[in-house]
């Protein structure tokens, strides 16, 4: 889950949540370069913060942290639940995935943990601005996953994964308030959409999970329309991202391994796919805090 690239040192991160770990492959060397470390903690997304080379910021089993990148060490940075919550609710969710905007804010969403509660709608799109203050933009989500926002930044995407639905939001950088929520993609097909990036030219490569593809979404008009799409022989797809014109694709387990034999060879790889277009650059959280306080 959740593919990072690091453009300084030419490298990708990546996430086992389930076996709590963090991956980095320099791409200069290849697989060979493979480097993990064990986390105390699932951790579901990461991304760079703004002056900090030590540290990324992670959506984790209860909040947000920060993850040394050297020992693995993480660091509660805010919890995301209170009393409003009442009992149980830390231990029967946990952080899923999230993407920050334009203006350093952390957007992620949150979802039952899996490994304790089937999924319901006590899920909630959280947004931690650098200031640290903790927002609940979104509630009654199931499974929180794709968040980005487009080429002009007055546009915000969202995805909910049981729903089959790409929502979009008028979007202000500035106070980060979204409004005029429309269903912008609906998936028809097997699976549901997963994770997303977009590209230079507003395009959404959205991952199909359970459904062995990664499509491409134009973002004209008010719905979109598939104008592409990459077919992986695994299909528990789960996000892709950019490399320059090159995605890397991220993957997970096989559910039914008996039932799908070639699906359960290639499942939990990294693809490499050449598309021959950029994605956005990705931005870093931008704390105005002291982050060790």
């Amino acid at each position: 889950e959740a593919p990072f690239y690091e453009e300084v040192s030419h490298s990708l991160r990546f996430v086992d949540i389930d076996k709590k770990k963090l991956h980095a492959i320099d791409l200069n060397q290849g697989p060979s370069s493979l480097q993990t470390l064990d986390l105390d903690v699932a951790v579901s997304i990461t991304a760079d913060i703004e002056g900090s080379e030590k540290d990324i910021i992670v959506g984790a089993k209860h909040g947000y942290a920060l993850l040394n990148r050297n020992t693995g060490q993480i660091m509660t940075l805010k919890k995301i639940w209170d009393e409003r919550d009442g009992p149980g609710k830390e231990e029967r969710m946990r952080l899923n995935d999230g993407a920050v905007d334009s203006s350093g804010r952390f957007w992620v969403g949150a979802m039952n943990d899996p490994t304790v509660k089937k999924p319901t709608d006590e899920g909630v799109l959280f947004r931690l601005d650098p200031d640290r203050n903790l927002h609940r933009v979104i509630e009654n989500v199931t499974v929180p996953n794709g968040i980005g926002w487009g080429v002009d930044n007055k546009t915000m995407y969202f995805t909910d994964s049981p729903t089959k639905n790409i929502a979009k939001f008028k979007y202000d950088s500035v106070t980060g308030d979204i409004s005029d929520r429309k269903i912008f993609f609906h998936w028809d097909g097997e699976g549901v959409p997963d994770g997303f990036v977009i590209d230079v030219e507003g395009c959404l490569w959205v991952a199909i999970y359970g459904g062995s593809k990664v499509i491409r979404i134009a973002p004209e008009g008010d719905d979109g329309k598939v104008i592409g799409e990459i077919s992986l022989p695994t299909r528990f797809v789960t996000c892709p991202t950019f490399v320059g014109g090159e995605l890397f694709i991220s993957s997970a387990e096989e559910e039914e391994p008996d039932r799908y034999p070639q699906s359960t060879e290639f499942a939990g790889n990294l693809f490499r796919v050449h598309v021959g277009v950029r994605g956005l650059r990705r931005h870093k959280y931008r704390c105005t805090t002291e982050l060790a306080k």
